[in-house]
């Protein structure tokens, strides 16, 4: 595994800049590499799109569709015998009646178990990481202090410290959903 620190700007020509001032501190082009990190939730990780495969806020949901399916079940069944009583209607009403209650309950039950955010509370889960340019740089032990000092110098922020696999001049394995690990003195994050 190979040594990185990396730090995000808000445009690609702030981090052209970043990684010029590298090379003048005599960085090499094949140990700094520029992408861009799309929004949390933007990662595509799954063929519909995505990050995750559901919303943390409808895991009751299920639960409560089936407490809903039993409630509307007995509710409209009830409904429908009392009109099959009253009116002399034909059986076929209470069915219907007991089908149309069930699928209501379950429609009432799922969303009662939905979590919502209040009206401006905080989000609950901060994202993995902001968006912008990551300007990544193979570092070694001896040079990764200088990386940060200069990538936050530049205006970066989020400056991170990961060891990950450095291939062809890039980080080839990161992980846009991995939170990052700050790099000591130089993580303070500005958004």
């Amino acid at each position: 595994m190979s040594l990185i620190i990396a730090g995000r700007f808000q445009t690609f020509r702030a981090a052209e800049t970043a990684a010029q001032k590298l090379f003048a501190r005599g960085f090499l082009e094949e140990d700094v590499t520029l992408f861009f990190v799309n929004p949390s939730g933007q990662h595509a990780r799954h063929p519909i799109g995505g990050d995750v495969g559901t919303d943390a806020g409808a895991s009751g949901a299920p639960k409560g569709a089936g407490k809903g399916v039993t409630i509307g079940a007995v509710v409209g069944a009830v409904i429908g015998a009392a009109i099959f009583a009253v009116f002399k209607a034909p059986l076929l009403v209470s069915v219907i009646a007991a089908g149309v209650g069930a699928y209501v309950g379950s429609l009432v039950g799922a969303m009662s178990h939905t979590k919502k955010k209040p009206h401006g509370a905080a989000q609950a889960e901060e994202p993995a990481r902001h968006a912008g340019v990551l300007v990544a740089v193979h570092v070694s032990p001896e040079t990764h202090d200088q990386a940060a000092a200069v990538l936050r110098e530049a205006g970066g922020m989020d400056i991170e410290r990961a060891s990950g696999r450095w291939q062809q001049g890039r980080w080839s394995d990161f992980d846009p959903l991995k939170p990052p690990q700050p790099a000591g003195e130089f993580a303070q994050s500005r958004v």
